[in-house]
């Protein structure tokens, strides 16, 4: 039996900022923002009660939800269906992830003025080549890097910036996902590999 729209729960204040957070991280400069922060509470038990944790982090204007590891879930929570799937991502991907994390890291201890790290693909294309010693054309190196551009934009890890082709702001998010732990070895690993 199909149920009418009028036995819907009723529409929340939150919802909206629900809806955002389930298409991804949410910025300070984003409408859903303010009403995350002043429903945070509410929101935090709506996605805990399908083994989602909302991490909020103030400082650097960041939100974002993210799957209960097997350590934090209790009781039956394990249990569940993964709602985000973890993609592996290929060579190319991965080494502008770093060169990008590491730039972002850069950019927070060199740069106290901006707010947005902004990075050139062109200027970027001169650290890009040294993993590529002597392999590759450089139109062919161009074009792996605006792919790998590409599919970092679809996961929001960088936004077009401007109207100036080729300009990338770095997402915040990246931070959140590449700690610098975890950036050190991949580093270390891909520093290996281009040898």
């Amino acid at each position: 039996m199909i149920e009418s729209v009028e036995s819907l729960p009723s529409y929340k204040d939150w919802s909206f900022a629900a809806v955002r957070l389930l298409q991804g991280a949410v910025y300070s400069d984003d409408a859903a923002w303010d009403i995350l922060l002043r429903h945070q509470t509410p929101l935090r038990d709506y996605f805990a009660r399908i083994g989602l944790l909302l991490v909020v982090d103030e400082p650097e204007g960041l939100a974002y939800i993210r799957q209960l590891s097997e350590d934090e879930a209790v009781d039956d929570y394990g249990n569940l269906p993964k709602l985000f799937r973890r993609t592996r991502l290929g060579y190319d991907t991965t080494l502008l992830c770093v060169l990008l994390r590491e730039r972002l890291r850069r950019f927070e201890e060199e740069d106290l003025d901006n707010h947005r790290c902004v990075v050139d693909q062109a200027e970027l294309l001169e650290s890009w080549k040294n993993f590529f010693p002597g392999k590759e054309d450089e139109v062919r190196l161009q074009k792996t890097l605006d792919t790998a551009f590409r599919k970092l934009e679809g996961l929001k890890f960088v936004s077009r910036f401007g109207d100036t082709a080729g300009c990338w702001e770095i997402r915040r998010i990246l931070k959140a996902r590449l700690p610098v732990d975890e950036l050190e070895k991949l580093k270390e690993q891909l520093t290996a590999e281009a040898k």
